[in-house]
């Protein structure tokens, strides 16, 4: 085994291979408040790569009910939730959840990362079968790894692909599920929900929907894919949603049946083996939730401006599509291109986070651009304006271009 010396120098030498390939991340510091206009390392930036998508974190319905819970309760839950951690406040949460949902029962996770680990190392194992999106997030990828179950991974949304591996799989297993995002972070686009769920019908396989990026973004006044879809509720067996992103607070739930919960609540390790989320978190998510029962039209806000801003750029002529999310990637190519754009932006006072791999695949490095309720029109327009000058300046590697 190498010694520490050795294993440091070789840290040190990936480190190096990292930034000689323009490969190197670092931490930015916001320093004002989570909103679109804030301020980073001390100097007024407006940030166009959140997940705030609808502006939520500094809203003072969610500020209010935190400082009342922590008044309340307290700082911690304590422990774990099998052990004394579950809280008057942790139930509440869950209850309003699923009605939100309109599913029988939700469970709350500490995050997103953690609900799928833990769905997807609890509810197949050895001897089963996952068949999972190609382009699925980083969290499901690990828990099909943990869950130790064979994993079959078909094209992106190519349902035809998918039905292909059921007929060829589904039979030779115990137990098969399907597993996508609705929305996928990196492009934007959504699964075709409606075939992937007659499929899981069709071949008697458990659903798995992350709905991270579509819960307060899409359907009826925010409640997710399969509203926006119009699914039955019972069509999805599982669905993860987190509270961290257009939900404005932190952590995660997941909704369906009361007996695959049950069953979460005894077998799934990231929940039973964790402190459980604090009193002035589960507040926030309260008012999240309710906010959005009450005023629906913060949605609609929010994709009457996503629909103009990828307008304007579909004018521009960069090639950007028409689904309704606030996630637009513009594709530059080369990763080393890709974060010199983002540093122009930064020059200009707007954060636009540079994606390259291993997140996205090598030659389709791009600046994802992410819409949020809270940014003004006017700053809509002079941002736009930024994009047509940049736009007019060679991109010698950039291919989002018709």
């Amino acid at each position: 085994m190498a010694d520490d010396k050795t294993a440091l120098l070789q840290i040190r030498e990936e480190l190096v291979s990292l930034d000689s390939r323009g490969m190197r991340r670092e931490l930015k510091t916001v320093t004002g408040p989570q909103r679109s206009e804030t301020s980073l390392a001390g100097q007024p930036m407006t940030i166009l790569c959140s997940n705030n998508y609808l502006g939520l974190a500094d809203h003072p319905r969610l500020k209010e009910l935190a400082v009342e819970m922590t008044r309340k309760y307290g700082c911690s839950s304590g422990a774990s939730r099998l052990i004394s951690g579950t809280m008057t406040l942790h139930r509440q949460l869950e209850e309003e959840l699923a009605a939100f949902k309109g599913t029988e029962s939700a469970l709350v996770y500490n995050c997103g990362y953690m609900a799928n680990l833990g769905v997807l190392s609890t509810v197949v194992g050895d001897g089963d079968v996952i068949f999972s999106d190609v382009l699925n997030h980083a969290s499901i990828v690990d828990g099909c790894r943990l869950s130790r179950a064979e994993v079959k991974i078909y094209r992106h949304s190519d349902v035809t692909h998918l039905e292909e591996l059921l007929q060829r799989f589904g039979d030779s297993f115990n137990r098969s599920l399907i597993v996508t995002d609705s929305v996928f972070s990196m492009d934007g686009d959504l699964a075709p929900l409606p075939e992937i769920a007659s499929l899981a019908k069709k071949y008697d396989a458990l659903l798995l929907v992350d709905d991270a990026h579509a819960t307060g973004v899409l359907g009826q006044g925010g409640r997710g894919s399969a509203s926006h879809f119009q699914l039955p509720s019972d069509s999805i067996d599982l669905l993860m949603g987190t509270l961290g992103k257009a939900m404005g607070s932190c952590g995660a739930f997941v909704a369906g049946r009361r007996e695959y919960l049950d069953y979460l609540i005894n077998k799934s390790r990231s929940f039973i083996y964790t402190t459980a989320l604090p009193p002035a978190v589960l507040g926030a998510s309260l008012a999240a939730v309710r906010l959005l029962r009450e005023e629906p039209g913060l949605v609609d806000e929010l994709r009457q401006k996503v629909g103009y801003f990828r307008q304007a750029l579909r004018k521009m002529g960069f090639k950007v599509s028409d689904d309704p999310t606030p996630i637009i990637p513009v594709i530059v190519g080369d990763a080393g291109r890709a974060m010199e754009l983002s540093e122009e932006f930064l020059a200009a006072g707007i954060f636009i986070q540079g994606i390259r791999p291993p997140t996205v695949e090598p030659g389709s490095s791009r600046l994802r651009i992410t819409i949020t309720r809270d940014l003004s029109g006017t700053r809509m327009d002079e941002i736009l304006a930024v994009f047509s000058q940049l736009h007019q300046n060679p991109w010698p590697s950039y291919k989002g271009l018709s």
